[in-house]
């Protein structure tokens, strides 16, 4: 049996028909509409956040009956709900749209419209999982059992911000590397219960190891701001609108960067698509021609 209807008995895509299928994805999310994608990635942020609120709500206190570790297993298997919304529904993720560089490396996607994609998702992203964090904060989601999750979600928001820079950054890369597996899997799935399969073990092991997601941050973190105003605990004075941007967002979102770029996308971009392309041309003449291609699209 050919290794094509091997993959096709699976219901899935073969590592190079996904790559492509990615690469193709990439040039959609490239020509969005300012408004779509903004709706989209507000929308996106805001499902990162329930996800978020899931996990809070759901293991506030279970580490003192099943134990720290099952605690963070549960918690992660909650939090995929965000992730499978925004799957499900088309919405845009930064951390997610890192794969699109695929499309840039294959000449399908223009320098200028992935930075013009990537900066409206991040703000719209932010915008989504910072409202999603008023609408929890207002809706007393975090008062059950004396504030007990208000006071849980704190406590994380605190912990995040007292991360070291480089710690930071290298935790960032472990979560979007892990975010874009999750998201290649999905993709080269056909089947929907494949699709959650497989985002959901990328997912839970990058909450469980304890990683760095910048745009759940977005949430977890002006969820803090609001709580440390009405919940009291010990080293909420380093929370701060200062230490959330540069002891966090900065660094984890660099980190994410290089995860999805770095780790993903120019790993299998390289296997399944450029040597395909490039068999004949060696690799002297062909990073000559790449190196062009660059330099045109900077000074295009």
């Amino acid at each position: 049996m050919s290794p094509i209807l091997r993959w096709s008995k699976l219901g899935s895509k073969t590592p190079k028909d996904t790559a492509h299928e990615i690469c193709s994805i990439g040039e959609k999310k490239a020509t969005h509409n300012f408004f779509n994608l903004l709706i989209l990635s507000v929308m996106a942020g805001a499902y990162i956040g329930f996800g978020a609120q899931f996990l809070i709500s759901f293991t506030f206190d279970a580490a003192k009956y099943v134990g720290a570790g099952m605690a963070r297993f549960l918690g992660a298997s909650v939090f995929c709900t965000g992730l499978f919304m925004i799957l499900m529904t088309g919405a845009e993720l930064f951390t997610g749209n890192s794969l699109m560089t695929v499309g840039l490396f294959n000449g399908k996607i223009k320098l200028s419209s992935l930075l013009r994609n990537w900066t409206i998702v991040y703000l719209g992203n932010f915008v989504g999982a910072a409202l999603m964090a008023g609408f929890i904060f207002y809706s007393g989601a975090w008062k059950a059992n004396e504030n007990a999750p208000g006071i849980f979600a704190l406590n994380m928001a605190i912990t995040k911000v007292q991360i070291p820079f480089w710690i930071a950054l290298v935790k960032g890369i472990g979560a979007n590397w892990l975010v874009c597996m999750a998201v290649w899997l999905w993709v080269s799935s056909d089947r929907v219960i494949d699709k959650i399969i497989g985002m959901y073990l990328p997912i839970v092991a990058f909450v469980v190891m304890g990683f760095e997601h910048s745009i759940a941050n977005m949430f977890l973190l002006p969820m803090g701001l609001l709580l440390k105003s009405v919940v009291s605990t010990s080293g909420a004075v380093q929370l701060t609108i200062s230490s959330v941007i540069f002891n966090n967002l900065i660094p984890v979102t660099i980190g994410n960067i290089i995860g999805g770029v770095v780790f993903m996308a120019i790993p299998y971009w390289y296997v399944y698509i450029r040597n395909h392309q490039e068999q004949q041309v060696s690799d002297g003449q062909w990073l000559v021609n790449k190196v062009r291609v660059v330099r045109d699209k900077l000074t295009a």
